[in-house]
């Protein structure tokens, strides 16, 4: 297995910089815009874009949730192995809303699918952008296309993209694995 660093701690640093400004251009003062991190790992770059829009830019009152997609999977039921449900922690309406799933990788499409279905639940949004750190391109099986992307990555199937969070990880980092 080879590991090869695509993104260092710096330039994460910057793309977030650079997400957090175009998510300012486009929605302002966020006052009917939603974070929506998906969990597991969009969730940390919900956070951090939530304060870098607060401290940095002046940003007040961001609402941001966390949506759990297990259940709402197409492969939900395909695998031997019990599925571990995450939290979902949406505190406020959707309803008439602009929502932006954050997720951490864009692959297949799928995971983003299954968050448009799980949405629902808590209303109808007038709108859903998504923001990814990663957009693997040509990996894509759904007609599923981000509207922020920190970096667009080619990868092949056997090629792994791993996100590290310093929160989580101990390094802010993306890594190309090889097996």
């Amino acid at each position: 297995m080879s590991q090869k660093i695509l993104l260092t701690s710096k330039e994460v640093n910057i793309i977030l910089h650079r997400l957090a400004c175009q998510l300012i251009e486009k929605h302002l003062d966020f006052s009917d815009t939603i974070l929506v991190g998906i969990q597991p790992r969009g969730t940390f770059l919900a956070e951090r874009l939530k304060q870098l829009l607060e401290n940095e830019y002046k940003v007040s009152k961001i609402n941001i949730g966390y949506l759990d997609i297990t259940f709402f999977r197409d492969d939900f039921r395909r695998t031997e192995k019990p599925l571990e449900a995450n939290k979902t922690k949406i505190d406020f309406l959707v309803e008439g809303k602009k929502v932006i799933f954050i997720d951490d990788v864009l692959y297949t499409g799928r995971s983003i699918r299954s968050a448009l279905t799980a949405i629902q639940s808590f209303g109808r949004p007038s709108e859903i952008e998504l923001l990814v750190l990663i957009d693997r391109r040509f990996s894509r099986h759904l007609p599923i296309q981000p509207d922020y992307r920190g970096r667009q990555v080619d990868a092949i199937n056997n090629e792994k993209v791993k996100v590290s969070w310093i929160e989580n990880d101990g390094e802010d980092g993306v890594y190309l694995i090889t097996n």
